[in-house]
């Protein structure tokens, strides 16, 4: 039989918050297994670092060029062709999601045989005034629905007070563990290996909301790191440390200088949010021994974009920087039916277009010629390939939209607004605390890097680039014309 394939992802955690790689306070034990055990890739980036847009790759195999999401923006129909599920569902698979999908509508099954949803708390879905038939959150969200039928009709997944953009406000769950939504994520899935469909492989989706906000860990997992010492947070030459300073302390600011004791309680928070995800993910890893499958099942682990916490004083996502754009990625074949080489690293930058010809791969489906991404199998295996040189991302995000470039050695960033340019070493800068894009000595990379752009940019329709050169103050979109 085919191998049984488990897609695990979480949401925005960045790609350094792993024990694996030495981060000196989070704990990731049974993710470390994981990359232990198989390939950890260290240069994974989303190219559009949002939930919509990544989302929109990781499902299609499409660069953002293609699929059209350059930003956020909620409420625009899917309406793709060929989707990781879909396919697999064509290839005999028995196709389940359990979690966050962030698509429109939001029950639209995106190929899947069955989705169990909780895309956490979406202000599009939550407007009362809208009388759109499919945002009745209450009606759509199976985690709510199944937490009111458990616990407590009144209760809602904004009890405790807490914004789901506030990254800078942190309290523990004020419920039992149990019914935490990582929790229910976990027990949705293993339910789901109970009422498969034996006869066929399957495909499992567990898609958890944290550690995005709200940072609400379960209490035991909050006292692991509150009060520990953090090191402190980097700031590049080229931050505008007076803007920091006054910016108002709205717990969902995208920017701004923090009260250490503040920051110190939400990087506590944001960690156990992990440490509690990677109890839960042994909890089904171990399902999987128990129901006999583990030895034959592919199990790949991602998230669809970072978190800024505090680096250069910003919070959120959506920004070039490594925070926000890189991701942690790893596959491990437990059967070692593939030939991934087991403990090994790549350094070749990958993006989440690669994911789902990596999965086609892994069942031996057919590639759609839709897909823009390649399958990472041959850099699991150590083989020589003709791998991409670099990846070009993108976000409309106002005055601070932007086109990046990177090679996970390198990265250059251009803000189409300002025109401002940065170059960052990351080799030897790798918080990017050092702008370069001034340095004589770093002249020829800056031009080199910045023609790069160009030729991605060449004939796009916001018109960014004429006669040649970079045009800045062209307005943003977030939707291009291939996405409607």
């Amino acid at each position: 039989m085919k191998p049984n394939i488990l897609l695990l992802s979480v949401d925005q955690m960045r790609a350094d918050c792993l024990s694996v790689l030495g981060h000196p306070l989070v704990e990731t034990p049974n993710l470390d297994r994981l990359a232990r055990g198989g390939t950890l890739f260290r240069n994974a980036y989303s190219a559009v670092p949002t939930c919509v847009a990544a989302r929109t790759a990781l499902m299609t195999g499409m660069s953002q060029r293609s699929h059209g999401r350059v930003g956020y923006r909620d409420s625009v129909p899917w309406s793709f062709e060929h989707t990781i599920a879909g396919e697999l569902a064509v290839a005999g698979y028995h196709t389940q999601c359990v979690g966050k999908m962030h698509i429109y509508p939001a029950r639209h099954l995106c190929g899947f045989h069955n989705v169990v949803l909780h895309d956490g708390y979406l202000h599009h879905n939550r407007g009362k005034h809208n009388n759109t038939a499919d945002v009745h959150f209450d009606q759509v969200d199976d985690y709510l629905t199944w937490l009111r039928q458990t616990a407590g009709a009144h209760l809602d997944i904004t009890d405790n007070g807490l914004d789901c953009n506030a990254s800078t406000i942190a309290r523990p769950w004020h419920l039992a563990e149990e019914l935490h939504p990582t929790n229910w994520t976990v027990t949705q899935s293993i339910d789901f290996l109970r009422r498969r469909d034996p006869s066929k492989p399957f495909f499992l989706y567990t898609s958890f909301v944290r550690p995005h906000s709200p940072l609400d860990p379960p209490q035991a997992y909050l006292d692991m790191y509150d009060g520990l010492d953090f090191p402190d947070c980097p700031i590049g030459d080229w931050v505008d440390l007076d803007a920091a300073e006054r910016q108002d302390h709205d717990p969902t600011t995208a920017f701004a200088r923090i009260p250490k004791r503040r920051l110190n309680r939400a990087q506590a928070a944001y960690y156990a949010l992990i440490t509690h995800i990677d109890a839960q993910i042994g909890r089904l890893l171990n399902a999987l021994q128990e129901y006999g499958v583990w030895d034959n099942t592919v199990v790949l682990f991602l998230s669809d974009h970072g978190e800024m916490l505090g680096d250069h004083h910003y919070f959120r996502k959506a920004l070039p920087y490594e925070g926000s754009a890189k991701v942690p990625f790893m596959i491990n074949d437990p059967g070692g039916r593939l030939g991934i080489r087991e403990g090994s690293e790549a350094a070749e930058v990958i993006e989440l277009r690669d994911v789902m010809p990596t999965i086609l791969d892994i069942a031996g489906a057919p590639i759609p010629v839709t897909v823009d991404g390649r399958s990472m199998l041959p850099l699991c295996r150590g083989a020589k390939t003709d791998w991409r040189s670099y990846i070009h991302g993108e976000h409309s995000y106002g005055m601070l939209s932007h086109q990046f470039a990177t090679d996970g050695v390198e990265k250059y960033i251009w803000f189409s607004q300002s025109g401002e340019e940065q170059l960052f070493d990351l080799t030897h800068d790798p918080e990017e605390r050092t702008n370069l894009a001034h340095s004589p000595e770093w002249r020829d990379k800056l031009i080199a890097w910045r023609e790069r752009v160009i030729a991605e940019l060449t004939g796009r329709e916001e018109g960014y680039v004429s006669e040649g050169s970079l045009v800045a103050g062209r307005q943003p979109k977030s939707l291009l014309t291939s996405g409607m």
